[in-house]
């Protein structure tokens, strides 16, 4: 069986699971698989993970929060502010979409 294979099969057995997952080069980071086709896994990582921020150029996550952080009425940190900007709690997770080969190991970790 191909390792991308193997890989795609882990991942569909652990579909929605939070895994830590290694890539190639060695990275480690943990997320929830949210999504799997034939080349591709998708993943729910949180935005406080180093590697989710890193892996975007230019860092275009951190581009597409309105207003001012931390600034605003009510609750500091929870993005309320002026009418039409950053109404609601914050984003808790990014989306993170890695080509299947890119997959070294894959390991499901507990909900605490």
């Amino acid at each position: 069986m191909s390792h991308k294979k193997h890989m795609y099969d882990l991942c569909k057995t652990h579909m929605h699971s939070y895994v830590l997952a290694q890539l190639e080069d060695g990275t480690n980071f943990d997320g929830i698989i949210t999504g799997l086709d034939d080349e591709y896994v998708y993943f729910a990582v949180p935005i406080d993970n180093d590697v989710s921020t890193q892996m975007l150029p230019n860092n275009m996550g951190e581009q597409r929060q309105f207003g001012w952080p931390g600034y605003g009425y009510g609750y500091p940190g929870y993005g309320y502010g002026f009418p039409g900007y950053g109404y609601g709690p914050r984003r808790r997770f990014r989306r993170l979409v890695l080509p299947l080969a890119a997959l070294a190991a894959l390991s499901v970790l507990p909900w605490y």
